[in-house]
């Protein structure tokens, strides 16, 4: 291993143990805190409870100056940085549900360089008070990373435009600071197929990044899949699945806020404790839900996919999809929240008979999202026709309102380029269909009717096909039977 600049082995290896308490790193976590104390740009493709935090956050406080955390939920930032303030390290994060003081508070530990972390969502870092106060050349910066990088690509293109900007911010940073200051940006993420780590590396820019890949396969985790006949069989099914857990800690996992609401009312009424979780909740009821949880109080959460990223519960011993993910990222996500302490857990999607007769939900779902989806880029298309030619973002926005996922998905066809976070350029050139997300739901039908091994399927879709030649993981419900 080369010499670490001003920083031993012995010395990381030292804080490591001090901090979090283990005896040594699992593979390949050393590898990438070396790599990122030696400023190069990485991307980390790593299983759901692999301990991809510890990746960024040792070399963050080993260093001098700030580093910012790029992370596209409220829950998921407010546990990170609740688990580092209680081992009294200096964190901060910035978002939306801040009172004006909490806000307060961290503007000034900012400006007074006493972070040595700094989470926000993408479009905090690109507020204008955020911005300017990171675009002050005394300020260090040491590296941005971008957790969670495949909401870059579930999401960047329609749900959360901003983004599609960040490949442009760390040039504008380097702009404002001192001549050689090295910024270094790595993307950590658990699913991200080989398209996806394409787009990832292409809109963030990285340079020769170092690439660690393991494949998400987790041999305690048994995935299942029942076909339901009707909306009522599949509530029973529900019923009868968590009739025989026995009270173990697991999640219900439905598609939107009014599912949520709906299920946890009619297990409440049958005598559960639960309660519904979705985005829609006020950051103090998304507290509460998560502390009955986490403490045991409350044996299960029916939630949206706004629960689960970064929220740790080691002896969560079952997932249930009432309804399947419409994307194949989303689902190994989701069914990662089980097991994570490496014991046994079951993870069990219903999805409606194929042909939707008698329960056409799961069909008109995908239906809706393929239909969306193609009618947002025809619209982008249409609209690049009456944007100017190269413009500010929020000038142009006041006037086209739809104008955001519009230069999202411009910049996904190539058809526009970042000047810097704030200013674009349309260029004249080929226009590349952007069918990233139609070509994911595609895959997670194939994989939701597949007769192979379901951990087969997944890894092939993830790219380690070959790792899964001749693959039966011998604990899936296809293998099984």
């Amino acid at each position: 291993m080369n010499h670490l600049q001003k920083t031993s082995w012995e010395a990381v290896r030292s804080t490591f143990q001090q901090i979090w308490g283990y005896e040594d790193f699992r593979p390949p976590q050393g590898e990438i805190v070396h790599c990122l104390l030696a400023k190069q740009d990485a991307l980390i493709i790593m299983p759901t409870g692999g301990g991809k935090s510890i990746c960024f956050q040792l070399p963050a406080l080993l260093q001098r100056g700030l580093t910012l955390v790029v992370s596209p939920l409220v829950a998921l930032m407010e546990n990170q940085v609740q688990e580092l303030r209680q081992r009294h390290l200096s964190a901060g994060l910035l978002h939306g549900e801040l009172s004006s003081q909490q806000r307060r508070v961290t503007l000034q530990a900012l400006e007074r360089q006493k972070l040595r972390l700094l989470y926000l969502s993408p479009e905090t870092l690109l507020s204008p008070p955020v911005w300017e106060r990171l675009s002050q050349p005394e300020l260090i910066i040491n590296g941005i990373i971008l957790d969670e990088a495949h909401c870059l690509v579930q999401w960047g293109d329609t749900f959360r435009p901003a983004y599609r900007r960040l490949g442009a911010v760390r040039p504008a940073l380097l702009k404002s600071k001192p001549p050689g200051t090295k910024i270094t940006l790595a993307a950590f993420t658990a699913t991200a197929d080989p398209s996806a780590q394409k787009t990832i590396q292409e809109t963030l820019q990285l340079q020769q990044p170092e690439v660690f890949r393991l494949n998400p396969y987790r041999n305690n985790l048994h995935p299942k899949v029942r076909i339901v006949w009707t909306p009522q069989g599949r509530k029973q099914q529900v019923l009868k699945f968590i009739q025989q857990k026995s009270r173990a800690a697991g999640l219900v996992y439905v598609r939107t806020r009014r599912d949520s609401e709906n299920i946890a009312t009619w297990l409440s009424q049958k005598g559960y404790i639960t309660a519904a979780y979705h985005a829609g909740l006020s950051a103090e009821e998304r507290r509460i839900v998560e502390a009955k949880w986490l403490g045991g109080k409350m044996p299960f959460v029916v939630c949206t996919s706004a629960f689960g990223m970064g929220i740790n519960k080691p002896n969560c011993r079952w997932v249930i999809h009432l309804h399947p993910p419409l994307l194949l990222s989303e689902y190994v996500q989701e069914i990662g929240r089980g097991g994570r302490d490496g014991k046994p857990a079951e993870a069990l999607t219903l999805i409606s008979e194929p042909t939707g007769w008698l329960d056409p939900e799961d069909k008109q779902r995908q239906t809706f999202f393929e239909d969306k989806l193609r009618s947002q880029q025809l619209s982008a298309q249409q609209l690049v026709k009456k944007l100017p030619k190269q413009g500010e973002v929020s000038e142009v926005l006041r006037k086209f309102p739809d104008a955001a996922i519009a230069f999202s998905l411009l910049h996904g066809s190539g058809q526009l380029q970042w000047l810097d976070p704030f200013h674009y350029q349309i260029v004249e050139g080929k226009k590349k269909q952007q069918s990233n997300q139609l070509h994911a739901a595609k895959q997670m039908r194939q994989y939701l009717l597949s007769k192979g091994c379901r951990w087969q399927f997944l890894l092939t879709a993830f790219g380690f096909g070959k790792e899964a030649e001749n693959w039966r993981c011998g604990h899936c419900d296809n293998c099984c039977r």
